[in-house]
């Protein structure tokens, strides 16, 4: 009987502390590590974007993956289409960058993707959900969407995306971010 009891004490013990590890941030962020902190930073405040938006779009774009190159030709671990990244480059009065660059240099390719977040943000009156809608599915399709009544631009209402991919992104993108967020004290 001493022997049942003591299992149990043993029992509790490791079950409680088991609980105890795997909600502790610290042990939580190596299942939702945040790569290159220091760059994403910079881009997203240069840009007043919160970094963990960011962060969640590099997660689900390409895992933190540098050099990326998608199947449609989107580049870099933000997955910034060449036109977008060309029409960036001339708006927002950045230096003549290569393609090149663009796929294979952090910072390069966080300085345009966070333009051209914060360019969404405006567009879509900061309404984040329909900002990262647009990152992947285009502005002009959000715009139409939103117009229509077919989407209100809020979370709760995601399943109402026309595009299923989108429909997805939205909620994968905000899943992260809501990880992100609750995981690491500040960025």
């Amino acid at each position: 009987m001493r022997w049942l009891r003591k299992k149990r004490v043993l029992l509790l013990l490791f079950l409680g502390f088991t609980v105890l590890i795997f909600f502790n941030s610290a042990w939580l962020s190596l299942f939702y590590p945040i790569y290159y902190k220091e760059e994403i930073r910079q881009h997203a405040r240069s840009n007043n974007l919160d970094p963990f938006i960011v962060a969640a779009i590099i997660k689900v774009e390409t895992n933190y993956k540098p050099g990326a190159q998608s199947k449609k030709g989107a580049l870099g671990i933000m997955q910034i289409m060449p036109d977008t990244a060309k029409w960036v480059i001339m708006k927002a009065k950045l230096p003549d960058t290569s393609l090149v660059q663009v796929q294979n240099e952090i910072g390069t390719n966080l300085q345009i993707g966070t333009w051209y977040l914060k360019s969404l943000e405006n567009q879509f009156d900061g309404n984040e959900i329909a900002m990262i809608a647009a990152y992947n599915a285009g502005p002009t399709n959000v715009k139409n969407w939103l117009k229509s009544g077919v989407w209100d631009g809020r979370l709760e209402t995601s399943k109402d995306i026309p595009f299923g991919e989108t429909r997805h992104y939205v909620q994968r993108v905000s899943h992260y971010y809501k990880q992100y967020s609750e995981i690491y004290d500040d960025f």
